[in-house]
């Protein structure tokens, strides 16, 4: 691995200090683990004395990958977010480590700037090292027409833990690893991990296995509860931990939500060269983390209910998880098209987010990108520079319309594009995986061939576990403030003596930010302004609380 200075750093006096006050010294000897690949946690451990190596399992053995001297440090993200140990450090000089415990470890992170600039620049750093220098540390197997296999590998990578697939339909070494584990055909797809096989696996099965879900959190009641975790979502968890509140954050797939899937990003400020959603929302995702909120995906909200003061959410595994006041920050999703046989295809060939892991399954193949918005206008520049022969699919006469004039642009000036205007998808063709798409359009009806389509078209708000709750409008976006009228507001309204906060919904303290909220600015900037003022009329919503349990 190549000795990047920012993710390795020599600790000065100044942070040995703060460290010393909050770890104990232990001799270690030649050959010891300070922790192993799969290990359910680890501390921070700091080299006194001596020398550790980080190690990787390979086929071929332990791998060296980088080598720890007197006041390096050994960790990575994962230390930050609570989830399984993807490397092992050993000993190789005997000497003297300083051991700072995870919980004082995140503590220092959050109390002490320049400390925290060290470790979280170098935390960030050895993730992204290890996605590019390390052969694996988990191995998925399974059929890339299988759904569950799919999202278990956009889960993995809207994650960034490093993984490695293997498709057993195209790759004639995966049989005999599968019979080096004793697999069946029936058991795919698998996750194989330092500890074992996954059978069977699921992106939640996984998550479990990480250590990340509700079921590993050491309390299942909270001061805030943020419900979302795209831009709104993240921005809410930000401020609320940072502020003092504890704030759990749940997300039903992965951090980042739509911004999170998208291959860039130009027009948040701040970012004048671009950002990838993917390395925008992971600093948001480790920021909250590193000011104290428990952040878990894949999480389900099934419905919500008022219990004993608190409003309690019911997980999709039957869990619950209670909190003094929550935040909807669910989003919206994009609309399935009107064609027939759409769900055979969906997770395998139809999609409706373009990342690299999209990209790994479609190749340099044909693909056509529905919808006119920025979302569609950022997928199809990413994919045709990405080898795909690219067609843009609208059903209006103009781009412009609802595109970014910067996207439209680079979109006319592209000549490996093809742009079809007043056309759209009458019909899907092909077997296990799509194989070419039927597209009505002003001559008539053309069928194109087609390794894969994304669809970006319109959006639906991620609004029905709140059914029953609060307010919504006719497109059932939630209805909040200065929106909700008096036919919205029942008697616990005339018994609280005001009216709601800014981002409150019908329901008091219940609050609703980002695109799920009716009349949102559907834009990044805007969703993380609502996150982080939304927790503003959070701290008041829990001020009267606490004026009206005194009174």
């Amino acid at each position: 691995m190549v000795a990047d200075p920012a993710a390795f750093p020599t600790l000065d006096d100044a942070d040995m200090a703060a460290l010393e006050a909050a770890g104990t010294r232990r001799a270690v000897a030649v050959g010891e683990y300070l922790f192993h690949a799969g290990d359910p946690s680890y501390d921070l451990f700091v080299v006194e004395s001596g020398a550790v190596e980080i190690v990787a399992d390979t086929d071929q053995g332990e791998r060296d990958v980088v080598r720890h001297g007197p006041r390096n440090f050994a960790g990575e993200l994962n230390l930050l977010t609570g989830a399984r140990v993807l490397v092992s450090a050993r000993v190789v000089e005997a000497g003297e480590v300083l051991i700072v415990p995870r919980e004082e470890a995140r503590r220092l992170i959050a109390d002490y700037p320049k400390l925290s600039d060290t470790l979280l620049s170098a935390f960030l750093a050895r993730r992204a090292l290890l996605q590019t220098g390390v052969p694996y540390t988990l191995r998925v197997v399974g059929s890339r027409y299988s759904a569950d296999a799919v999202a278990i590998r956009e889960f993995l990578t809207r994650t960034q833990i490093p993984h490695q697939y293997l498709d057993p339909d195209g790759d004639t070494t995966v049989e005999s690893l599968l019979r080096e584990f004793n697999v069946r055909p029936a058991d795919l797809p698998v996750v194989i991990t330092p500890r074992g096989v996954i059978r069977n696996a699921t992106a939640g099965s996984l998550a479990e296995y990480l250590g990340i879900t509700v079921a590993n959190l050491p309390k299942r009641c909270f001061d805030l509860v943020v419900v979302g975790g795209g831009p709104a979502g993240l921005a809410a968890s930000v401020y609320g931990a940072s502020e003092g509140l504890g704030t759990l954050g749940v997300e039903r797939i992965a951090p980042g939500g739509q911004a999170g899937a998208s291959s860039r990003i130009e027009n948040y400020l701040g970012f004048p060269t671009g950002i990838s959603g993917g390395d925008l929302t992971q600093r948001a995702f480790v920021q909250a983390e590193k000011f104290g909120a428990q952040l878990t995906a894949p999480c389900t909200v099934a419905s919500l209910r008022d219990e004993n003061g608190y409003l309690m959410l019911t997980l999709s595994d039957g869990a619950d998880v209670a909190g003094r006041a929550v935040i909807a920050a669910t989003g919206a999703r994009y609309r399935r098209l009107d064609v027939a046989g759409l769900d055979r295809f969906e997770g395998t060939s139809v999609f409706y987010a373009a990342t690299t892991a999209e990209v790994r399954l479609c190749g340099p193949s044909p693909v056509i990108v529905v919808g006119g918005g920025n979302s569609a206008g950022q997928a199809v520049l990413f994919l045709a520079e990405s080898g795909c022969a690219t067609r843009i699919v609208i059903r209006g006469d103009n781009l412009g319309k609802s595109m970014s004039r910067y996207l439209v642009e680079r979109i006319m000036g592209d000549p490996s594009i093809e742009v079809m205007t007043n056309a759209e998808v009458t019909g899907l063709y092909g077997d296990v995986a799509l194989r070419s798409v039927r597209v009505r359009h002003p001559d008539g009806e053309t069928e194109i061939p087609c390794a894969a389509l994304f669809s970006f078209i319109g959006a639906e708000p991620s609004s029905e576990w709140l059914s029953g709750c609060v307010a919504l409008d006719d497109h059932g976006f939630v209805l909040t403030d200065l929106e909700l009228g008096r036919k919205h507001l029942g008697e616990q309204w005339d018994a609280l003596q005001r009216t709601p906060l800014p981002f409150e919904t019908s329901h008091p303290g219940l609050f609703a930010v980002g695109d799920v909220r009716s009349g949102s600015m559907k834009r990044v900037a805007s969703a993380v302004g609502e996150g982080s003022a939304a927790v503003r009329s959070v701290h008041q919503y829990l001020a009267f609380r606490a004026t009206a349990t005194s009174s």
